[in-house]
């Protein structure tokens, strides 16, 4: 059985020294040329001097802080043609380049489904990717398992979280899953400002590369039915609500 992670979000981080996050606005995004004049607000949008955040219907978020900007895009019905995250997030950068700009990172979120129990998504972690032992039988409940993985790349890093969840489906049933969480982070060289923009630009450019990779580690290496212990019968869902447990 084939097997593949379903996306739900793509999310460009930017970290920016001594941001001023009260620029953001629906009429300073428009104005420039950042998003497009005809989009319309999901919601009223947030705005202090720590924090401000505008989203958009059609699934864009953009969310800044003194510290960094981050672009996000609920990406989970939508073919690669079709994201528009990561030229929004070029624009803001080239708009705003005098900007300090200090790192980025590329993140993506999917899942896969469970089908067989409540508890099919923790064995799948205790039984494929760690030891049994001792360990997993401690306390008065079922441990809940999480693991963290860093792969060093040419000319990045991409941190991958797994994580237990559930899925909660618009008639409240709640199916097993287990969440890839993958962050691809860049270094930037310190050679001045104008270099800065350039390589987060570039960065931003190779997004598709990334999601690739995502795909290809989740797909392939932890998924592998040649390397698999156990089989497990996996579905793909999208449009439902992620559940963590206690």
């Amino acid at each position: 059985m084939s097997q593949s992670v379903n996306l739900q979000e793509m999310a460009i981080t930017i970290a920016v020294q001594k941001n001023n996050p009260t620029i953001l606005a629906p009429d300073f995004l428009k104005y420039t040329g950042i998003v497009p004049s005809e989009w319309e607000l999901a919601r009223e949008p947030v705005r202090n001097n720590s924090v401000a955040q505008v989203t958009f219907q059609n699934g864009i978020s953009i969310v800044s802080q003194f510290n960094r900007i981050i672009f996000s895009e609920v990406i989970a019905t939508k073919e690669p043609q079709d994201i528009e995250v990561n030229t929004i997030a070029r624009r803001y950068v080239e708009k705003l380049s005098q900007a300090q700009y200090q790192g980025i990172g590329i993140n993506f979120g999917g899942y896969v489904l469970f089908a067989q129990s409540e508890q099919a998504s923790r064995d799948f972690i205790l039984n494929n990717l760690l030891q049994p032992g001792p360990w997993s039988e401690f306390g008065n409940a079922p441990v809940q398992a999480a693991m963290k993985f860093s792969y060093t790349l040419e000319g990045k890093q991409l941190n991958l979280e797994v994580n237990q969840a559930a899925i909660k489906f618009p008639d409240k049933k709640l199916v097993p899953a287990v969440l890839f969480s993958g962050n691809f982070n860049y270094s930037l060289s310190k050679e001045g400002e104008n270099n800065q923009v350039d390589n987060i630009v570039k960065a931003i450019a190779g997004w598709q590369t990334d999601l690739d990779t995502y795909k290809e580690v989740v797909n392939t290496k932890f998924f592998n039915p040649e390397t698999s212990s156990d089989s497990y019968e996996v579905k793909i869902a999208s449009d439902n609500s992620l559940v963590f447990p206690n």
